[in-house]
């Protein structure tokens, strides 16, 4: 699978509109309202991403979970980045969250 231009990322993007592009990352950064609702979320990620056979990087402090996806074999965000956003996104619309500001966890 290829990398998707930044033009067809943006394009995409217009139906996930809490995701951004960074670098060669979507990125969505969160807060729940303690560890446990964080953790129920990685939880649901973790099995989307297991059924999708594609894994997020992540990094989780407490209540925070900050998700970055990229298709390591295309250097790039692929159609499978975009599959898994709208998995965490589907999951998200129930459930109670903070998007937060864009941080810099992860760089390429």
């Amino acid at each position: 699978m290829s990398a998707l231009t930044t033009e067809q990322i943006q394009e995409r993007l217009i139906a996930h509109s809490n995701w951004r592009l960074d670098g060669i990352w979507l990125a969505r950064d969160l807060q729940f309202a303690d560890f446990e609702a964080a953790w129920q979320f990685m939880s649901h990620v973790a099995d989307c991403a297991e059924q999708q056979d594609h894994h997020p990087n992540w990094y989780n402090v407490y209540n925070t979970v900050q998700i970055r996806l990229s298709s390591h074999d295309a250097n790039g965000v692929t159609e499978r980045d975009l599959a898994l956003a709208k998995s965490i996104d589907d999951y998200l619309a129930n459930v109670p969250h903070t998007d937060l500001p864009a941080t810099s966890i992860f760089r390429t």
